[in-house]
């Protein structure tokens, strides 16, 4: 017997939700046949099998969310071993049953992994499941509440009948909550990260847009403007390790740009701004957005940033808003917003008049940032931004 574990999709990523089985236990399947479909917070990825035999068992169902090294399919296969060999399983606990006797454990070397565990994000042996007896998991199936999303009061964060009823009644109430997935779920996570382990400040500004081309690409026109700004200000395109206290000036410019979809916020990364040309990036910004709407965007697109922009203000979207206080995420210590262009009066050569104005809000991250530095990175944005194309 030999069991395929969720591999390491890629850096960062510790855990991908169940989207569709495409075999079954009693399945034969050859290597490489594709097993099953999961979702991560960067795309749908279509896993194969790695040998070729017959599938005794799949671990989980559709919705469910694993993590890196649980257990994915059981085979009955003399293929030899491949891939990293790790820890040891019992039977019971990769159906997440609970306990096991002794003669039910099977030793790491009938393991088939993927692919080896990143240094970053590995979630180790980690036990995920809930804790309560069996009486109370019955009682749960008979009110029909998830126990994953109960609050335990027991002792040692066990699950009581009290726990569960409460719950129940909660449900009647208010109608049954929906549990985030996929994106929505990691983006939860991650500004609840941010939150913790950044000390955010934000400045704000506008600057008066109207020398710009009645058609001009807003977006395309920040990008350019960042890559300016990093060059005059480099402080803010670093890397910062709060807890070594260490910051990693990063010397190519790669920009995270947040894109709104119907399944959640998306931030795919534009590699090296400060040294490609405005077609090129153009054309690199419509792939990128292409991928993620067709959610194939390969995970090593969504990593690796070194700063970031926030076009929520951009009228493709129709959305509204002038500033924010955006969130930086670690290790970046830099996140640009930009606001919806609005009409304002100026005062131009030496008269009242009309002009567009778009309006900035740049968070940054005070504990690598300076206020002096964030404030130069505005003045050589709002240099750029002023200019015509």
């Amino acid at each position: 017997m030999k069991y395929f574990k969720l591999p390491d999709l890629g850096e960062g990523l510790t855990e991908a939700e169940i989207v569709e089985w495409h075999v079954k236990a009693g399945d034969q399947v050859q290597e490489d046949q594709v097993i099953v479909s999961v979702e991560t917070a960067k795309a749908i990825v279509e896993l194969p099998s790695p040998v070729t035999g017959r599938v005794i068992a799949c671990f989980g169902d559709e919705g469910d969310v694993l993590h890196i090294g649980d257990p994915l399919v059981e085979y009955d296969s003399d293929a030899a071993d491949t891939g990293t060999v790790v820890g040891e399983l019992t039977v019971e606990d990769a159906k997440g049953q609970g306990d096991s006797g002794p003669d039910s454990t099977v030793t790491s070397e009938h393991f088939i992994i993927g692919a080896s565990h990143s240094a970053q994000g590995d979630t180790g042996n980690v036990d995920h499941s809930v804790k309560a007896t069996p009486s109370v998991r019955a009682l749960a199936r008979r009110l029909d509440v998830d126990l994953t999303q109960v609050v335990a009061s027991g002792p040692e964060g066990r699950i009581v009948a009290d726990d569960v009823e409460k719950f129940a009644r909660l449900d009647a109430e208010q109608g049954h909550s929906i549990r985030l997935k996929g994106v929505r779920r990691t983006m939860a996570k991650t500004m609840a990260m941010a939150h913790q382990q950044v000390v955010p400040v934000t400045i704000f500004d506008q600057v008066d847009v109207h020398k710009w081309q009645p058609d001009e690409d807003v977006t395309s026109r920040l990008i350019k403007a960042i890559a300016f700004a990093c060059e005059q200000e480099p402080a803010l395109n670093v890397w910062f390790d709060g807890e070594h206290l260490t910051v990693r000036p990063c010397e190519q410019i790669d920009l995270a740009i947040a894109v709104d979809t119907d399944q959640g916020l998306f931030v795919p990364v534009l590699r090296d701004i400060g040294r490609r040309g405005p077609n090129d990036l153009k054309r690199g910004m419509d792939q990128l957005r292409a991928d993620v709407e067709a959610r194939t965007i390969p995970p090593k697109e969504m990593l690796g940033a070194t700063i970031t922009l926030s076009n929520f203000g951009s009228k493709s979207r129709n959305m509204a808003g002038r500033y924010a206080t955006p969130v930086v995420v670690p290790p970046t210590v830099a996140i640009l917003g930009a606001g919806a262009l609005f009409d304002e009066v100026v005062v131009y050569k030496g008269a009242a008049d009309i002009h567009p104005v778009l309006p900035l809000s740049l968070s940054f991250d005070h504990r690598a940032v300076t206020g002096g530095e964030a404030a130069r990175f505005m003045g050589a944005l709002i240099k750029s931004l002023k200019k015509k194309a």
